[in-house]
Formats: C-alpha cells, structure tokens, sequence
C-alpha cells in the first residue's frame, strides 16, 4: 500500500479536523520511529495514519473495518498492529511496529492536548511539563494513562525520552500541526 492510497482512506472515512489531526501526528511520529529502529518507514506511517481511520464512519466496529480492509489488501502486519493499539483489546503484541503503535497513540495525544493549552504551543515543551500534566487526572482526562505506560512498557523505552522524540518530531511539523 502506498501513502497515497492510506490518504483516500482515511479521507474517505475521517472528516473532522480533530482526528485528521491526530491521524497526521501519530503518522509523524511513527515515520520517525521507524526510521530510528531501521523500519520500512512507509509502513510505519501507513500505520499511524490508519490506526483510527475508521473511528469516525464506523465508531462501534472501530478498529474492526479497517483491520479488515487492510486485511483484503494483504497488509497484515499494518492490520494487527492497528488490531493491538488498545490493550484492552486482548490482542498480542507480536512486532516493534505493535508496540511502537500503542506507546505513540495516546502519548502523542496528550502532548497535542498539552501544546494547546500553552501560548507558546511546543515550543519549549520539557517532559518534566508533560509528565506534570500526566499527573493531573482531570487534564486530557480521556487519554488512559494505563495505555500509555502499557505502551511504554512493552516498546521498553524511558518515559522522558520517549516524550522528547515525540516533541521533537512534533516540533519539527509544528506548522502544520497548528501547534508552533
């Protein structure tokens, strides 16, 4: 599957600025990982850009119709890990993509949401600032920490360095992510 192809996708699914925002941010970060861990970049980013394609059109058969499409494609390793980004799912964790996948979502979300509430967006974001907000149960209070530590657990990296890549990435798409 080529990127252009997982746009008309996600186009033809996701419609609210929102999600396409997050839909291009997790995507980001997911082209970086798999660029750090010597991955098929592409379809790391087909990926990220997918992982909720279908949330919107189809919210109570979410992550099921687009697994399923990407199935039809022959694209499973893309299939299982979008099949795994919610441990509560019972899915296993089979690849560096599964995992990865699961330990950018919710993360990535919350520094998004942390960017907005600062004047000066990312720039100057710290891990220390977003492990503080991390703390506050009533700040982003649906991104499920449980998730993110889960995440973070089985990709087995830092906490702090895992925030820094993705405000770095983040900070290097800050324009079009809205959040310079």
């Amino acid at each position: 599957m080529t990127k252009t192809e997982a746009r008309e996708i996600l186009a033809n699914w996701t419609k609210t600025d929102s999600l396409l925002r997050h839909a291009r941010s997790v995507e980001l970060v997911m082209e970086a990982y798999g660029k750090h861990f010597g991955e098929d970049v592409d379809e790391w980013a087909i990926t990220g850009m997918l992982h909720d394609a279908d949330y919107e059109a189809f919210p109570e058969e979410h992550p099921n119709k687009i697994v399923a499409l990407l199935k039809d494609k022959g694209e499973d390793k893309i299939a299982h890990a979008i099949s795994a980004h919610y441990t509560k799912w019972g899915v296993s964790y089979d690849t560096l993509l599964d995992k990865a996948l699961l330990a950018s979502d919710e993360l990535t979300g919350f520094i998004i949401a942390c960017c907005q509430v600062r004047p000066e967006g990312v720039n100057g974001l710290t891990p220390k600032s977003v492990k503080k907000k991390l703390k506050q149960k009533s700040f982003a209070a649906k991104v499920e920490r449980d998730e993110i530590e889960a995440g973070i657990n089985l990709l087995e990296v830092e906490l702090d360095d895992h925030i820094r890549f993705i405000i770095n990435v983040l900070e290097d798409n800050k324009e079009e992510l809205g959040i310079g």
